[in-house]
């Protein structure tokens, strides 16, 4: 069985359709993703608040090794232009006016990003100066469209209703236009949690925040 290699593939832009080959496979790579929190600080708390803000792109880290002695080069291109290449893609696309998007594929790794760091250790050299062996340190972000983003979010819950505290100057009608993005609608928050007098919410106190949802273009509680 012949060994697959790895390939970093150009997805969009003026290179659409190139193919950069890795001769030699990495010996490992990483894969790390992180969350966005937001911390708030409310007196007589032993602790801060945590809001999820948004999740953030998967990182891919590797390291690719080039060698112009030992490389079965059989497209011709050294040591030194393969660095220029990839270096390429951290350059703006004419088409795009952005880098382009890419996708590193090995095996049944199909990983779709963009190029984010680029670092060259040049270990050996031609006669005349010119690189003959590097490792590169490649990192990778993980690249969606907004379509991709917006039409497949994670909501397995069944139950949208959030809970939210009040801080600082905080009111009823603050905290509408914080969830909502309309003030008007605190009067959803009020008969949520039977608040007749909205004024008489202070901060530290915990509110429900309901669900809302569209109807024949009006808003409704769910």
């Amino acid at each position: 069985m012949a060994l697959e290699r790895a390939t970093i593939e150009v997805l969009g832009g003026s290179q659409a359709g190139a193919r950069h080959r890795v001769l030699f496979n990495p010996t490992e790579y990483s894969i790390e993703r992180g969350n966005a929190y937001k911390a708030t600080a409310v007196p007589g708390l032993s602790g801060p608040l945590f809001s999820f803000i948004n999740g953030e792109a998967d990182q891919l880290s590797l390291e690719l090794f080039l060698d112009d002695r030992t490389d079965p080069n059989p497209d011709g291109r050294s040591v030194q232009q393969r660095i220029l290449d990839l270096a390429n893609l951290l350059e703006i696309d004419r088409d795009l006016h952005a880098p382009p998007p890419v996708a590193f594929v090995w095996g049944k790794l199909y990983f779709k990003a963009i190029l984010e760091k680029l670092g060259r250790k040049i270990t050996m050299f031609h006669p005349d100066g010119v690189p003959a062996r590097a490792t590169l340190s490649v990192s990778f972000k993980e690249y969606r469209t907004l379509p991709e983003l917006t039409l497949t979010p994670p909501l397995q819950s069944a139950d949208k209703t959030k809970r939210r505290v009040l801080v600082g100057r905080d009111d009823v009608w603050r905290l509408a236009a914080r969830e909502y993005e309309d003030p008007r609608l605190w009067r959803v928050i009020a008969e949520r949690n039977d608040l007749d007098d909205p004024r008489a919410v202070r901060p530290g106190d915990w509110l429900e925040v309901p669900p809302l949802d569209e109807d024949s273009g009006s808003r409704r509680i769910v």
